[in-house]
């Protein structure tokens, strides 16, 4: 077994990883049972020592207030029964070192997320974990192993020895075709596309909603509207049953709303009751199942690191999705929505695939313009943790309230994601931007935008970002021929309190739309004010209800949208009955 090491300073030496062996005043080693794998193992091994007392120490890793020291080693050719040593120079977050642990009693436990070797097409090899159904969550991904919840203690001199085995698997997930409705089927294609690129089979997932009377209409053709978003497990959005009123109440504390399940189910069944009903929009409602050896979702566009997952999506997945139930299959019919990474989603693929959608509706979008990279600008900023003045050195915040109270640095968050993994794999939302928007490097993996501990910024990386993935850059850049193709399109909202700051982006885009005049946009842009994330443009309701609502609310504006500027001999009666 190889166990590979790197350090950086900062302030301290961090290693993120170690050798086995060496003093140390805390050692832990764990080893995996052949009960749970017989071969040599490659993958991340992730160690949380915890002194909360609710749930396992797995679910404690976080870059919040709540966050439990977590480190991470990675290791390659692991056989059964060999140690893999974590050392106190092993790099840890929100503790830098086990060494810096402070006296007391911790629950252990430790988990492996598995890597595979995939040989692409572009003449590299790497090192990924796999999705395996669960959408990149490595602490349910189905195969990797895990250890039991183990107290110990550090003792007032600050040392302690630990051993832990890996002798649990996580089981598979149900297919998914079991969790099909009448009203949602699952579809499921291999890609030509990404198969030939990653070198192995590789599938598009996605949930198809069926408007009411599908099956009494046989001669109808629908429109389509792609509803982006994070990795779906299944299709939540609409409830056929009536809220279960003896649920056992769930605080929400996002929303600070108590039986907060409750009040999902109560909207689900609405969605239930308005779709069936007979003045309610007949269209197919698609949400996409897209992960990547790198994160739950591609950003449904092509990438250097990913591969072609926009080609794959709007020339595998949705052509074979409106072939099996029966939809239009033109731009002046099909729609974009989403929120989030998802608003990102929709405004990308209606600005890199203008023709083949007729609206987006861009909710609470991550960064549209790469000079309010959240609070960084990528191309005049140095660093992207500090701003730095001649005698002193301010943190850059990472995640706010809606008054303006910080309880994470930018810093904080990029250093949890290098202990989840190294070299752009921790799964983690700013690796994921990096793996999408960055060129390769010479060793296969996304070059990095900035020094993942330094946050010194790579400005050839930056302008490589600039001119693939920077939308109101590439808007600007090519508004002569896309302007035309986008006039009455775009239509974006974000709250001014977005906790992660992606408001300050949608301005720099809305100042650019707004100063276009050949032609002008003809669209909009929104704010809620004192909103969080994830506002997606209903003045009327609190985030925590209007993101139930999303299919409701633009419905009815894509029929009017379709109706008013339709090509000559298009289907404008079959889907409205």
């Amino acid at each position: 077994m190889s166990i590979s090491t790197r350090s950086t300073t900062l302030g301290l030496l961090l290693m993120t990883a170690c050798a086995p062996g060496g003093d140390s005043s805390v050692r832990v080693e764990v080893t995996f049972s052949e009960s749970v794998a017989t071969e040599a193992l490659d993958g991340r091994l992730i160690l949380v020592l915890s002194q909360r007392t609710d749930g396992e120490p797995l679910q404690h890793v976080s870059d919040g207030p709540a966050a439990q020291p977590v480190f991470g080693i990675d290791v390659d050719g692991w056989a059964p029964g060999e140690s893999a040593v974590f050392s106190d120079t092993v790099f840890g977050f929100p503790v830098s070192r086990l060494g810096e642990l402070r006296p007391g009693v911790y629950r252990a436990q430790a988990l492996l997320n598995r890597y595979e070797t995939f040989n692409r097409s572009d003449g590299h090899t790497v090192k990924l974990p796999p999705d395996r159904g669960e959408g990149q969550q490595w602490a349910r991904k189905p195969g990797n192993l895990f250890s039991a919840v183990t107290e110990f203690s550090v003792g007032a001199d600050g040392t302690a020895r630990l051993e832990l085995v890996l002798d649990q698997v996580i089981p598979e997930l149900p297919d998914p075709e079991t969790l099909e409705t009448d009203w949602v089927k699952f579809v499921r294609i291999r890609s030509e596309l990404l198969s030939d690129f990653w070198g192995t089979d590789m599938y598009l997932g996605a949930w198809v909603m069926l408007p009411d009377g599908f099956d009494e209409h046989p001669e109808a053709r629908y429109p389509l509207a792609i509803f982006h978003g994070h990795f779906p497990a299944s299709f939540s959005a609409m409830r056929v049953e009536p809220p279960d009123t003896t649920a056992e109440c769930v605080y929400s504390a996002r929303f600070s709303l108590d039986c907060y399940n409750r009040i999902q189910q109560e909207y689900q069944h609405e969605l239930f009751r308005q779709w069936t009903s007979s003045d309610f929009p007949r269209h197919l409602v698609v949400e996409i199942q897209h992960a990547t050896p790198f994160y739950d979702d591609s950003y449904a566009v092509n990438s250097a690191n990913n591969g072609p997952y926009g080609d794959a999506i709007m020339r595998e997945l949705i052509p074979a999705i409106e072939e099996e139930f029966r939809g239009i299959g033109e731009g002046w019919a099909r729609f974009t929505y989403g929120g989030s990474t998802g608003g990102w989603e929709a405004m990308a693929v209606q600005v890199l695939y203008p023709d083949d959608f007729n609206g987006a509706y861009v909710a609470c979008p991550d960064p549209i313009d790469f000079r309010a990279y959240t609070v960084v600008d990528l191309y005049a900023h140095e660093n992207a943790y500090t701003l730095d003045a001649p005698f002193k050195v301010t943190k850059r915040p990472g995640r706010r309230d809606y008054l303006g109270h910080v309880d994470r640095t930018l810093e904080e968050s990029n250093l949890l994601e290098l202990v989840l993994g190294t070299k752009t794999r921790s799964g983690q939302q700013w690796d994921v931007w990096e793996s999408v928007y960055s060129p390769v490097g010479d060793d296969g993996y996304p070059k990095r935008i900035w020094d993942k501990v330094t946050g010194q910024i790579d400005t050839e990386v930056a302008e490589y970002w600039r001119e693939n993935y920077d939308l109101t850059y590439i808007m600007r850049r090519d508004w002569a021929t896309l302007g035309p193709k986008l006039e009455g399109k775009l239509h974006i909202y974000v709250g001014e309190m977005d906790n992660y700051y992606l408001n300050n982006a949608v301005y720099l885009a809305e100042e650019f739309l707004e100063s276009t005049t050949d032609p002008y946009y003809g669209g909009e842009v929104t704010y809620g004010a004192r909103d969080e994330h994830c506002w997606n443009g209903d003045p009327t309701q609190p985030n925590a209800i209007s993101r139930l609502r999303y299919i409701q609310m633009f419905a009815p504006r894509m029929v009017e949208r379709m109706m008013a500027n339709h090509p000559a001999g298009a289907d404008l009666t079959s889907w409205r009955y």
